[in-house]
């Protein structure tokens, strides 16, 4: 039995981030099931990413990451399943999964992506907006319970990818932007070591402070 993620932007107030355990359990009883985060801004891809991006390598081999940041849900974006190294990924074709698979790609590990279409892996009724828990829910339920990625739809070789704005560079001076802000007020931005490192001493503004 493997591990499963949860990601969403649904927040934890109306239960919906509950009805996606529900429908794994009823496929893969006791599956353990860890949040990473039901507190992404709404429709945030980029802060999704950068989530899985920090928190995904460090769970068990073969762990699924489910993740449900979907503003092209009842569009005809692809719903996808993947093997990215030693993980595995369920969500939209929409950039989220970026990070998993470049990193994978960077270390020379497996990368195997499908589409999803067998529906005989979903729920009996698919909704239009909610495909968190009729769609990704249970695919992420049956492949903790071992099935195939091949069992789930068809290769794909042109996933979608996400780069968040690259910072801007004119000799000495970085601009770059804060895309989020967590809980203890640190400030995420688009600016890396790599650009900071060759300047040091720096002086930062933010916000003209």
């Amino acid at each position: 039995m493997r591990h499963i993620t949860l990601l969403t932007d649904f927040g934890t107030t109306d239960g919906e981030h509950t009805v996606l355990k529900g429908v794994i359990w009823r496929i893969v009883p006791g599956a353990p099931i860890a949040d990473l985060t039901h507190d992404i801004a709404p429709q945030n891809i980029h802060q999704a990413a950068m989530v899985l991006k920090h928190t995904a390598h460090y769970f068990p081999p073969e762990t699924v990451h489910i993740v449900v940041v979907d503003p092209g849900v009842g569009t005809a974006r692809r719903g996808i399943a993947a093997r990215f190294g030693d993980q595995f990924f369920v969500g939209p074709d929409n950039g989220v999964c970026t990070p998993m698979m470049e990193r994978a790609e960077a270390n020379g590990d497996p990368v195997e992506v499908v589409h999803l279409t067998n529906a005989d892996y979903f729920l009996p009724n698919v909704s239009a907006i909610f495909h968190g828990r009729d769609v990704f829910s249970p695919v992420g339920g049956h492949l903790a319970a071992g099935v195939a990625l091949a069992e789930f739809g068809p290769p794909v070789t042109d996933v979608i990818r996400y780069h968040p704005p690259r910072p801007t560079i004119d000799g000495d001076v970085i601009r770059g932007e804060v895309v989020q802000i967590d809980s203890f007020g640190n400030l995420l931005g688009t600016m890396g070591r790599e650009e900071i490192e060759p300047l040091r001493p720096v002086t930062v503004t933010v916000g003209g402070e």
